[in-house]
Protein backbone atom coordinates (compact mmCIF):
# COMPACT_ATOMS: atom_id res chain seq x y z
CA UNK A 1 0.00 0.00 0.00
CA UNK A 2 2.82 2.28 0.85
CA UNK A 3 3.76 2.13 -2.90
CA UNK A 4 0.61 3.54 -4.00
CA UNK A 5 0.51 6.28 -2.10
CA UNK A 6 4.52 7.39 -2.46
CA UNK A 7 4.60 7.57 1.26
CA UNK A 8 8.03 8.81 2.28
CA UNK A 9 10.50 5.97 3.70
CA UNK A 10 10.56 5.26 6.97
CA UNK A 11 7.05 6.85 7.69
CA UNK A 12 4.13 5.41 8.59
CA UNK A 13 0.60 5.16 6.63
CA UNK A 14 -0.60 6.87 10.30
CA UNK A 15 1.54 8.83 12.67
CA UNK A 16 0.60 11.01 15.98
CA UNK A 17 0.78 14.79 15.83
CA UNK A 18 0.86 16.07 19.05
CA UNK A 19 1.00 19.84 20.13
CA UNK A 20 2.70 20.23 23.30
CA UNK A 21 3.81 22.85 26.04
CA UNK A 22 7.77 22.83 25.93
CA UNK A 23 8.30 20.72 22.70
CA UNK A 24 12.12 20.56 23.55
CA UNK A 25 11.16 18.91 27.15
CA UNK A 26 8.90 16.69 25.28
CA UNK A 27 12.05 15.85 22.58
CA UNK A 28 14.25 15.14 26.34
CA UNK A 29 11.80 13.06 27.91
CA UNK A 30 11.37 10.86 25.22
CA UNK A 31 15.20 10.00 24.20
CA UNK A 32 15.61 9.14 28.10
CA UNK A 33 12.91 7.01 28.54
CA UNK A 34 12.32 5.48 25.51
CA UNK A 35 15.51 5.82 23.36
CA UNK A 36 13.79 7.95 21.07
CA UNK A 37 15.53 9.64 18.13
CA UNK A 38 15.30 12.91 17.04
CA UNK A 39 14.55 12.99 13.06
CA UNK A 40 13.90 16.59 12.43
CA UNK A 41 13.19 19.95 14.03
CA UNK A 42 12.26 22.84 12.54
CA UNK A 43 12.28 26.30 14.54
CA UNK A 44 9.64 29.10 14.46
CA UNK A 45 11.75 31.13 16.36
CA UNK A 46 15.02 30.61 18.72
CA UNK A 47 12.56 29.14 21.62
CA UNK A 48 9.73 27.22 19.79
CA UNK A 49 9.20 24.57 17.98
CA UNK A 50 7.61 24.61 14.40
CA UNK A 51 7.61 21.48 14.00
CA UNK A 52 9.23 18.29 15.29
CA UNK A 53 9.59 14.56 14.70
CA UNK A 54 11.04 11.22 16.41
CA UNK A 55 11.29 7.99 16.15
CA UNK A 56 10.88 5.34 19.03
CA UNK A 57 11.48 1.64 16.80
CA UNK A 58 9.96 1.45 13.81
CA UNK A 59 7.53 4.55 14.77
CA UNK A 60 7.14 8.17 14.04
CA UNK A 61 5.59 10.73 16.39
CA UNK A 62 5.46 14.12 15.13
CA UNK A 63 4.59 17.46 17.32
CA UNK A 64 5.41 21.07 17.92
CA UNK A 65 5.12 23.80 20.45
CA UNK A 66 1.64 25.14 21.71
CA UNK A 67 1.02 28.61 20.44
CA UNK A 68 -1.98 30.58 20.39
CA UNK A 69 -4.51 29.26 18.08
CA UNK A 70 -2.84 25.95 18.46
CA UNK A 71 -3.73 24.90 22.12
CA UNK A 72 -1.99 21.55 23.73
CA UNK A 73 -3.23 18.01 21.95
CA UNK A 74 -1.33 15.26 23.77
CA UNK A 75 -2.53 11.64 22.90
CA UNK A 76 -2.56 8.21 24.42
CA UNK A 77 0.31 5.59 23.75
CA UNK A 78 0.52 2.04 23.93
CA UNK A 79 4.43 0.76 23.74
CA UNK A 80 6.20 -2.37 23.83
CA UNK A 81 9.85 -2.12 25.61
CA UNK A 82 12.42 -5.19 26.19
CA UNK A 83 11.61 -4.00 30.44
CA UNK A 84 8.74 -2.57 31.58
CA UNK A 85 9.96 -2.14 35.19
CA UNK A 86 12.85 -0.42 34.13
CA UNK A 87 10.93 1.66 31.62
CA UNK A 88 8.21 2.22 33.76
CA UNK A 89 10.80 3.70 36.63
CA UNK A 90 12.69 5.89 34.23
CA UNK A 91 9.17 7.31 32.97
CA UNK A 92 9.03 8.35 36.68
CA UNK A 93 12.00 9.64 37.31
CA UNK A 94 11.48 11.61 34.07
CA UNK A 95 8.58 13.22 35.82
CA UNK A 96 6.19 11.38 34.27
CA UNK A 97 3.21 10.12 36.94
CA UNK A 98 1.35 6.95 37.89
CA UNK A 99 -2.15 5.76 36.38
CA UNK A 100 -1.61 2.38 36.99
CA UNK A 101 1.04 0.23 38.58
CA UNK A 102 2.87 -1.97 36.95
CA UNK A 103 1.27 -5.56 36.81
CA UNK A 104 1.13 -8.90 34.96
CA UNK A 105 -1.50 -8.73 32.41
CA UNK A 106 -2.82 -11.76 30.09
CA UNK A 107 -0.63 -10.08 27.15
CA UNK A 108 2.47 -9.03 28.90
CA UNK A 109 3.62 -7.17 32.07
CA UNK A 110 2.17 -3.69 31.66
CA UNK A 111 1.54 -0.09 33.69
CA UNK A 112 0.34 3.59 32.68
CA UNK A 113 2.09 6.81 33.38
CA UNK A 114 1.28 10.67 32.13
CA UNK A 115 4.05 11.99 30.94
CA UNK A 116 4.64 15.95 32.30
CA UNK A 117 3.41 17.39 28.69
CA UNK A 118 -0.45 15.63 29.31
CA UNK A 119 0.27 12.73 27.28
CA UNK A 120 -0.57 8.72 28.39
CA UNK A 121 1.59 5.65 28.24
CA UNK A 122 0.94 2.27 28.46
CA UNK A 123 4.08 0.61 29.03
CA UNK A 124 4.18 -3.34 28.04
CA UNK A 125 6.74 -5.98 28.00
CA UNK A 126 5.99 -9.05 26.74
CA UNK A 127 6.11 -12.33 29.06
CA UNK A 128 8.21 -15.09 28.33
CA UNK A 129 6.41 -18.40 28.87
Amino acid sequence: MNDTLNIPEDYQTVMPYLIVENASGFIDFTKSVFGARERMKHMRNEHIIAHAEISIGGSTIMFADSIPGYPPRASGFFIYVHDADKTYADALSAGATVITPLADQEYGRSGGVLDPFGNTWWITSVISK
